[in-house]
């Protein structure tokens, strides 16, 4: 697996998972509900994040009519989220403009905590190119040949979304950000329902994505409801997901497409201390014994013995000798190296048998 590096951050094989608190949109609800501005809400946010443990913050830079035909139908649960054209939503919280992301990109770098916006369009992409450190593509443009490849030329580390999306797809994608001779991938798994159902989460398939992409880190895009424990993302990282990627709001009430999915500040704590849980108990991939295990190596390990007091001259024989802890003496599986050699001692019932108490040297 490459070894992927930007900012202070590394994403390998043995890295702790890079966890985006992605923000999205929804500042601008939080600033209706406490009635203050959307930049300042945005902030607010940021703050939020990184006091809970995200390593980056994610806001979407679009602008409604370059994203989306008036006539886009929903595609979300419009139950809690009633508009029911992409438009018409978009339109709603597209105001921010170069100089908004430049203020949040200032403000994140004094919080912390890394800046990142999803571009949704080829401008974007200019704007944000100073002031981000890696690109993310939505799941919805992995088939936007063209977009992936003026992403790709910037020559930064390129976070890759597949949700809804074939093997030959995202073979395709990785092949155009490789051709522009950019090899900083991660593949996302992603699942591109909201929300997505637990039994949709399908998290084996980032198993699958580790073994085809072995040369690129995996991570995953969550658009689950989170539960109290965060098993979902925890369950991600334990198989393997080194990016972990989530909506994040301040009230998980409020009405909106983002915001009943998305985990709060408490859900982000939750999860940061189950990375840091998960990461200790994995530990170390190659199987050896550690320093803490020496005493049970020595004292709970078994010996042979002598079943029964051998007098000196003896010729050992099998019935002579058992095996019994600790493991201070001759290991059992060198019992062939003792049984027809000749005691030079007497050896008691129940002594633990050492190299030295035979005549010859065999």
């Amino acid at each position: 697996m490459k070894t992927i590096e930007f900012d202070r951050y590394v994403i390998s094989e043995r890295s702790r998972p890079f966890v985006i608190a992605e923000i999205g949109v929804n500042y601008y609800d939080i600033a209706r509900k406490d009635q203050i501005e959307p930049l300042e809400a945005a902030k607010k946010m940021i703050s939020a994040a990184a006091e809970a443990g995200a390593d980056a913050v994610k806001f979407q830079t679009y602008k409604a009519e370059k994203l989306a035909s008036k006539y886009s139908p929903a595609y979300w649960d419009t139950s809690k989220e009633p508009t029911t054209s992409q438009y018409e939503l978009f339109k709603k919280f597209d105001s921010f403009g170069e100089e908004e992301y430049r203020e949040l990109a200032r403000f994140s770098k004094d919080n912390n905590i890394l800046f990142l916006s999803t571009p949704f369009d080829f401008e974007a992409v200019d704007v944000l190119d100073e002031l981000m450190p890696i690109f993310k593509i939505s799941s919805s443009d992995i088939t936007n040949t063209p977009f992936i490849q003026y992403i790709a030329r910037k020559q930064k580390p390129v976070f890759l979304s597949t949700g809804a999306s074939t093997i030959d797809e995202i073979d395709e994608a990785v092949r155009a950000i490789e051709q522009e001779g950019n090899d900083q991938i991660v593949i996302m798994h992603c699942i591109l329902n909201y929300p997505t159902a637990y039994t949709n989460a399908n998290l084996g398939m980032i198993s699958h994505l580790i073994k085809r992409y072995s040369d690129y880190p995996v991570g995953y895009s969550d658009h689950t409801l989170p539960n109290p424990q965060m098993s979902v993302l925890t369950t991600a990282v334990i198989l393997g997901a080194q990016v972990i990627e989530k909506h994040f709001t301040l009230d998980k009430s409020l009405p909106g497409n983002d915001h009943y999915h998305a985990m709060d500040p408490e859900d982000l704590k939750k999860f940061v201390q189950n990375v840091t849980f998960v990461q200790r108990i994995i530990g170390e991939s190659e199987k050896r014994p550690l320093e803490s295990e020496m005493p049970a190596r020595l004292y709970a390990r078994r010996s042979i013995v002598a079943k029964r007091e051998i007098p000196k001259g003896m010729v050992i024989t099998e019935e002579m000798i058992s095996f019994k802890r600790p493991g201070t003496g001759l290991s059992p599986n060198l019992i062939g190296q003792i049984i027809g050699r000749r005691a030079k001692k007497t050896i008691l019932e129940d002594e633990i048998i050492g190299k030295n108490f035979f005549d010859d040297d065999r």
